[in-house]
């Protein structure tokens, strides 16, 4: 049942590839809660995935960008802006990879070009993005960014490598940015840490199989699917959250205050 949470919103979503994304799920709700939006990812995943598919059933169009490319950024704001007319209300950040993790280097035993790569992707394009849009005053006031985190930023978790401490960075931008974004443009900035979710990226990650059947049993509300995700997304979109900014949230059924348990 639609409520029309976004009607006459407009906004940018990153990171889109299968039906299993997260951002899929994102991008389907919000237009089905009267948004309009455009898609973005990078030439390579447009060409192995799927979003040209989700483009056609949303009725928008796809824009390629390289998120670790402000050259590429500035053209992609331009495009969003041209498309849609004008400034837009909301962006959702969902751009993560590290090649440590895809090569299975151990955390002990990491490649460094192969680190900075996955500081790069995973939270200096964030910044990289954010940076975009305030020097373009892309966003409208009280316009809303989210991007993607998870728990192993904040806790150590074996098997997330590389990607905690990028996801660590990728909150600690979010503050920042947040500070200054939302003095000057009243633009919140939050990041969400959900639930260990069976994305394509997520099946990579060592022991995420196990992870997914822990969390679930142990959670009080079990894990939050990828499409409660988007739910939740959305509400940080709309004028619901209008003063909820440079928050870590985590969206998880309550694992994330639980101590561990022993099986």
């Amino acid at each position: 049942m639609s409520h029309q949470l976004l009607k006459g919103r407009k906004g940018l979503i990153f990171g889109a590839l299968n039906d299993k994304s997260i951002a899929w799920k994102v991008a389907e709700l919000a237009v089905a809660e009267g948004a309009e939006i455009v898609l973005t990812n990078t030439p390579v995943s447009i060409r192995l995935g799927e979003i040209n598919r989700l483009a056609e059933q949303c009725g928008t169009v796809v824009i390629p960008a390289d998120a670790t490319s402000v050259a590429d950024l500035e053209a992609l704001v331009d495009g969003t802006m041209e498309h849609f007319g004008g400034r837009f209300d909301f962006v959702l950040h969902a751009v993560a990879m590290s090649p440590n993790i895809r090569k299975g280097r151990a955390y002990t035993d990491v490649n460094y070009d192969f680190f900075q790569k996955t500081v790069d992707i995973s939270a200096l394009s964030f910044h990289k993005l954010l940076q975009t849009l305030y020097k373009k005053d892309a966003l409208n006031e009280w316009g809303s960014v989210v991007a993607l985190s998870y728990i192993a930023a904040d806790r150590a978790m074996p098997g997330y490598n590389d990607m905690a401490d990028a996801k660590a960075m990728l909150q600690s931008i979010t503050r920042n940015f947040g500070l200054i974004y939302g003095r000057e443009k009243h633009v919140r900035i939050n990041t969400v840490s959900q639930s260990p979710t069976m994305t394509t990226a997520g099946q990579g990650i060592d022991g995420m199989k196990e992870m997914v059947g822990y969390t679930d049993r142990i959670s009080p509300l079990g894990n939050a699917t990828a499409e409660d995700c988007a739910g939740y997304v959305l509400t940080l979109f709309s004028d619901l959250t209008r003063k909820v900014t440079m928050q870590n949230l985590y969206h998880d059924g309550g694992y994330s205050s639980l101590l561990p348990v022993m099986e």
